[in-house]
């Protein structure tokens, strides 16, 4: 937890302010910001993968440290070079390290067998958010002092977290190496994944992939539709303080709930709703009001479904591939984001915002739907995994 909230904040300086930096410090155009914000995400999904891969095979707490290092070296890079075009350099290498360092550390998550694996992916969201809100609350006051002092705070977080993890993270090197000794020895023996588990992985990470899409209209398209509206930026970016502070709170509550109900699948499916509602919302919104309500919507949504949906992967997969699942649950989720504003602004110029939001709300209630109906047809025949 501790690794995470350092992480968070050290990246809440960056992402919030990279297309202002870009466009308004460094005169890059919109259409190249785009393409460079798409390759952060597709780097992103290299990232996940390759680690989620690798953890099933190497030492997870070499990969971690590496990981971390490679984060720290990409920041230091902005630090003292971050002019144009070695700035979008340094962005795809902090993308690839930022998809190869979550995954990580879900994929160590789930190796915890002392809590529930419910409480491991909950408070690690909850962390996330709550450097978000350390994170976003100061970036415009640092920004405005200065950019390298802005990258060198960064980069200074993440070297305390590379130190956090040499001396806390080792344990996950013994877990790997009891997992090799107890699983690989009977290779012979194993059997695959079932064919329910492998159906119900693919919805989810499909759903995901269309979830994330939608999602990020919230990040890349909403800001350009509040100021036609005449609502300032400022505004906007309130919006995000009260995603992330909601996010703190519903997590402790949730923490309270999973002591009374065991069923991730209905978290999961009210959270879908909330999300596919919140873009309901949206297909109103003419004034600022409606925006936060939508916003407190969504961060309902979001709160109950991406916490939820790896903890639900961990119990459908084997200990063997289990970086592996976290890994394509994370590059997916990093497809939808590296998608999304591309989406949104076809449809944009297409039609208009509202069919965008239209679309939106009725493509999520589709995934809703769908995995509602696929888990009641196949919950019966689902294999469940411990951690070991």
């Amino acid at each position: 937890m501790i690794g995470e909230l350092l992480s968070s904040i050290g990246m809440s300086f960056i992402w919030p302010l990279t297309s202002v930096y870009l466009h308004n410090r460094l005169n890059v155009s919109l259409s190249i910001i785009g393409i460079v914000l798409l390759f952060n995400s597709l780097a992103s999904v290299l990232g996940s993968y390759l680690a989620g891969y690798l953890y099933d095979r190497q030492n997870p707490y070499h990969l971690i440290i590496g990981g971390i290092s490679g984060a720290t070296m990409t920041l230091l890079g902005l630090t003292f070079f971050h002019g144009w075009p070695i700035f979008g350099f340094w962005l795809f290498a902090n993308g690839f390290t930022s998809g190869w360092n979550l995954t990580l550390v879900n994929s160590i998550g789930t190796s915890i067998t002392t809590v529930d694996s419910r409480y491991v992916f909950n408070m690690l969201y909850f962390s996330q958010n709550l450097g978000v809100v350390i994170g976003t609350s100061l970036v415009g006051f640092i920004y405005n002092i200065s950019i390298t002092l802005l990258f060198s705070i960064a980069a200074g977080l993440f070297l305390l977290l590379l130190l956090v993890a040499v001396i806390n993270y080792r344990p996950a090197a013994e877990i790997h190496r009891q997992r090799s000794s107890h699983h690989y020895q009977s290779m012979q023996h194993r059997h695959p994944l079932p064919t329910s588990n492998k159906l119900i992985l693919i919805a989810f990470f499909i759903s995901l992939l269309i979830i994330w899409t939608m999602y990020q209209q919230w990040v890349s398209n909403l800001s350009v539709y509040m100021t036609t509206l005449g609502i300032p930026l400022k505004n906007y970016s309130f919006l995000w303080t009260i995603n992330a502070g909601l996010i703190v709170v519903i997590q402790l509550m949730i923490n309270w709930l999973a002591h009374y109900h065991q069923h991730l699948i209905i978290q999961i499916l009210f959270g879908i709703s909330m999300i596919a509602l919140s873009f309901g919302v949206l297909i109103l919104a003419k004034s600022y009001g409606y925006f936060i309500i939508s916003m407190i919507i969504l961060t309902i949504g979001e709160a109950t479904t991406f916490p939820a949906i790896p903890a639900l992967v961990n119990a459908l997969t084997p200990a063997q591939t289990k970086g592996r699942y976290q890994g394509l649950l994370n590059a997916w989720s990093s497809t939808g984001r590296a998608l999304g504003p591309l989406f949104g602004g076809i449809m944009i110029e297409w039609h208009s915002y509202t069919f965008l939001f239209l679309t939106a709300a009725l493509t999520i209630l589709i995934v809703w739907l769908g995995i509602g109906l696929l888990w009641w047809s196949i919950s019966h025949r689902l294999t469940i995994y411990h951690s070991a």
